[in-house]
């Protein structure tokens, strides 16, 4: 049986990287809802959103205990936002008999605001792939959703480090 890394972090944390970086080491797979809604609908989906990354996260959630119970391991990149997000999960698995654990991208706040500013760049070049702008005001909405996790929330933490450049 598989196991299952739930990557947590707010948005523009390192999560992706901090990804990409377990992944050989664990030989896993890489599932990202961000990547599915670029790829589906082109981040398109307007006001329709809340319903269709609701429905998106609990179609992943069931995929990724499929493929973990197949036998492979998994990185979900699901963010996990809240300590009620963290939980559901952490029971979801348990109760279908996956193991899992979540590990906590932690970001200071310079590193985090030069994330940001890089991001948007590239979204601005035209080299920002399943990214989207982060405008004033939608920064507002997502920090206000982001509950920063308890010790007792995850497995792993991993600081990211300032002099290390995220891409």
């Amino acid at each position: 049986m598989g196991k299952v890394i739930l990557v947590c972090g707010k948005i523009c944390s390192g999560k992706s990287y901090y990804s990409k970086n377990i992944k050989e080491s664990l030989n896993a797979v890489i599932i990202s809802p961000d990547e599915a809604t670029y790829e589906l609908i082109n981040n398109e989906q307007g006001e329709f959103y809340n319903v269709f990354s609701e429905r998106l996260n609990k179609y992943l959630t069931r995929k990724v205990g499929e493929i973990a119970k197949a036998g492979a391991n998994v990185v979900f990149e699901r963010g996990l936002w809240s300590s009620k997000d963290r939980k559901e999960i952490r029971e979801y698995y348990k109760n279908i008999d996956v193991d899992c654990e979540i590990h906590y991208v932690c970001v200071d706040d310079e590193t985090w605001k030069q994330n940001i500013q890089e991001r948007n760049q590239r979204v601005l070049d035209g080299n920002g792939g399943s990214d989207f702008y982060l405008d004033e005001g939608l920064m507002k909405k997502l920090e206000s959703k982001w509950e920063e996790p308890t010790e007792d929330e995850y497995d792993v933490i991993y600081k990211v480090d300032r002099s290390k450049k995220l891409k």
